[in-house]
């Protein structure tokens, strides 16, 4: 069974091509995100106690994700390059999660599913860097990343699984990722993952 839904549209060559000409930037940028994303997996656990069936999975991805920050950061020291001192507002991630409906069981599933739209798209863009980077080092660090964020996406697809039927999780998948494709073509380019 598909466990995720590709993205519906490719980043362009434009984005890294931005990312390229300013990877320090990247660098922090992508920082801020790993540290974002182990919130996140850590807050389901705080909202969602009950949800036992993935408590453990989202642990091991809250670990996985910090352990990500920390090899980003390693990668920024050994470059001189610094953290942001204060995490940046991402205007992509704001927007999607402006499309999680209210009501409990609604945004519970919305939020999986935005998680697994994130990781998709990290993916996609960490393959990206990946085959468009010159440093061996960092050309193998990305791809190792790619692998993680796609596994990633499809692990939250299965989490919502769990708990809601295969129509009404791909159906709404399908609608988030449509949307998606609009806002990522709405946001300015930048030296940024989103």
């Amino acid at each position: 069974m598909k466990r995720s839904i590709d993205v519906k549209i490719a980043s362009s060559q434009e984005w890294i091509d931005k990312v390229l000409s300013d990877f320090p930037s990247f660098l922090q940028d992508h920082a801020d995100c790993e540290r974002k994303a182990s919130g996140m997996a850590s807050s389901f656990v705080a909202k969602y106690p009950n949800r036992i069936e993935i408590i453990p999975d989202l642990i091991d991805i809250a670990i996985e994700e910090m352990e990500h920050f920390k090899q980003v950061y390693e990668v920024m020291s050994a470059q001189g390059i610094a953290l942001n001192h204060e995490i940046q507002k991402d205007v992509y991630v704001n927007r999607l999660m402006k499309l999680a409906r209210d009501g409990r069981e609604e945004r519970f599933l919305d939020k999986l599913l935005l998680a697994s739209v994130l990781e998709c798209r990290g993916a996609e863009r960490f393959k990206m860097v990946a085959d468009n980077i010159q440093d061996p080092n960092l050309k193998s660090f990305y791809k190792t990343l790619w692998t993680s964020e796609a596994k990633h996406g499809h692990v939250f697809v299965t989490f919502a699984l769990h708990y809601f039927s295969d129509n009404v999780v791909y159906n709404r998948l399908e609608t988030l990722m449509n949307a998606e494709a609009e806002i990522l073509q709405d946001i300015p380019i930048r030296a940024a993952l989103h």
